[in-house]
């Protein structure tokens, strides 16, 4: 089972996520609930690092937003090397190529027109 400290570093990434846009917020709750859940059962030693990745991926949140707010430019995400991609599973690196595909498709754009008047 995770650690008791599981939920408040759930609750912390949640917050962050809070400056973000609409539609990268939604996408990023959905993924942060979902791998949370799926390591819920891990054993402790998976659980550790499960934890310590998602602490440091945190900070370095934190640390890329304070260095935005400085300078006013906002940039998402974070570039993997390759070590860091040599420890992903084969599930792990579909749902990183999932959550890239969904974040860069591009945004369908709605128009809305307006009723005509019907004349009687």
């Amino acid at each position: 089972a995770m650690p008791g400290g599981a939920r408040r570093l759930y609750r912390r990434i949640l917050l962050l996520h809070r400056a973000l846009p609409a539609a990268l917020r939604a996408l990023g709750d959905r993924y942060v609930k979902e791998e949370f859940r799926k390591h819920k059962a891990a054993g402790p030693s998976e659980a550790q690092r499960f934890l310590r990745e998602w602490e440091a991926t945190l900070i370095q949140r934190q640390i890329n937003e304070d260095k935005q707010n400085l300078r006013e430019k906002t940039v998402y995400g974070i570039q993997l090397t390759e070590e860091k991609l040599n420890d992903f599973r084969d599930e792990q690196i579909g749902q990183l190529k999932e959550l890239m595909d969904e974040a860069t498709k591009p945004h369908k754009k709605l128009t809305v027109s307006k009723d005509s008047e019907h004349k009687t």
